[in-house]
């Protein structure tokens, strides 16, 4: 047992957080994201389960121990909603909540439509795959610098 550290994290995914460095890059997974596949391309190539957790709770476990990159464009990035790419849905208003407190010095939280979303998706360190059933519950946190 460790001190201070959220029990809704998992061993699998402290070790995951561990091993990410400055500009990598952590996929948060809503329940119909395709993870697998998703994590496939990933450097973790097998999705890490937070199941029981929404979005927000999972980034709000996150965010205890991950820092956001303020070095950027953004510090996360969040899958619009097709068709109103503008529109911040429950869940987006959610987990901006949870990570506004969190973002460093010039730190951003920015949006992707849905496809290309995907495509940056499959460029991360690793897939998050939490119990969200909003739609369009899916995010891309950026790992800043620990000082």
């Amino acid at each position: 047992m460790l001190n201070g550290i959220d029990k809704r994290l998992t061993p699998a995914l402290l070790h995951c957080l561990a091993r990410m460095g400055h500009g990598d890059e952590l996929v948060i997974a809503d329940a119909n994201y395709p993870a697998a596949a998703t994590a496939r391309h990933c450097i973790v190539t097998e999705p890490l389960q937070l199941a029981g957790l929404d979005a927000a709770e999972a980034v709000a476990a996150m965010v205890t121990l991950l820092p956001l990159d303020g070095f950027n464009d953004y510090s996360a990035l969040r899958m619009q909603i097709d068709g109103a790419p503008e529109e911040m849905g429950e869940v987006h208003a959610a987990v901006q909540e949870v990570l506004t407190p969190h973002l460093p010095e010039g730190g951003k939280v920015s949006s992707l439509d849905r496809q290309s979303f995907y495509v940056q998706a499959r460029q991360a360190f690793a897939v998050v795959q939490t119990s969200e059933m909003r739609p369009f519950g899916c995010f891309i946190l950026r790992k800043g610098v620990v000082f």
